[in-house]
């Protein structure tokens, strides 16, 4: 059942255009979105946990495959018009601040931002749902150290986002992105105007979207979210598959029961 005390986006937007080279051969003909994790591609995962919360129009931005994309919606969400695919040209020579561009007009009200390789569970969401209200909520973890694949995050002591890259000194690193975003009140504005900006310059299509958060948050824009303790996982390689399949195994067995048909 939705969690009443938040107060649920009507959106949201997942970024699955990508194939994943990185997970080669298994998204040889199958985009990372549709990977399976313990027998449940990794965008069911998403949308069941969307709706669980309450979120009923989601926007998927896919480019790889994108008729495998469409055919799962189809068959498993016939039920939630809402639920939409989105086709990214560009996803063989641009990365992910594309995608966004793509789906821009979506950006109109609160919503969330989800990387399309991220399994989570569904009190996570809650968590960010509910997260002190800020134009931009980054979710972030912790960890004791981090590796060069980690999107990582400088926090001040009021934990506002000061800067977001994978690049960032270990001195003044304090946690990770995970690959969600809350957008409210002016966020989604600030957001969609930025990323307009920056597509027109031809240099950034192969720019992430984060490097437009990293910019908002030189205007204390960005508030971080600790989901500390919650279950998620970010799937870049092979092994990544292996260890969301055990965090998720037990999960799947009782989402099963309540999801559609």
């Amino acid at each position: 059942m939705p969690d009443k005390k938040n107060n649920a986006p009507i959106k949201a937007i997942i970024l699955g255009a990508g194939q994943g080279r990185r997970l080669l051969p298994l998204t040889e003909n199958s985009p990372k979105c549709l990977l399976p994790v313990s027998d449940k591609p990794v965008i069911e995962w998403q949308i069941d946990a969307l709706l669980s919360v309450g979120i009923d129009e989601v926007t998927v931005v896919a480019g790889f495959q994108v008729g495998q994309v469409e055919a799962l919606l189809q068959q498993r969400y016939a039920d939630y018009p809402k639920i939409r695919v989105l086709f990214n040209p560009f996803y063989e020579v641009a990365d992910n601040l594309a995608s966004c561009w793509i789906a821009r007009t979506m950006m109109d009200s609160d919503f969330l931002l989800l990387n399309g390789d991220t399994v989570f569970e569904s009190a996570l969401l809650s968590q960010a749902l509910n997260s002190a209200p800020a134009p931009i909520t980054l979710c972030v973890d912790y960890k004791n150290a981090y590796d060069a694949d980690d999107m990582k995050v400088q926090l001040d002591t009021d934990n506002f986002v000061r800067q977001v890259s994978k690049i960032l000194p270990a001195s003044q690193i304090n946690a990770e992105s995970i690959g969600l975003i809350y957008f409210r009140a002016q966020g989604p504005k600030y957001f969609r105007e930025a990323v307009e900006t920056a597509l027109r310059h031809p240099a950034e299509l192969k720019s992430w979207y984060l490097t437009i958060i990293d910019e908002l948050a030189n205007k204390r824009l960005v508030k971080s979210c600790s989901v500390a303790g919650y279950r998620w996982c970010e799937i870049d390689f092979v092994e990544d598959l292996a260890k969301a399949g055990m965090l998720f195994a037990e999960q799947k067995n009782t989402t099963d029961q309540t999801s559609p048909a």
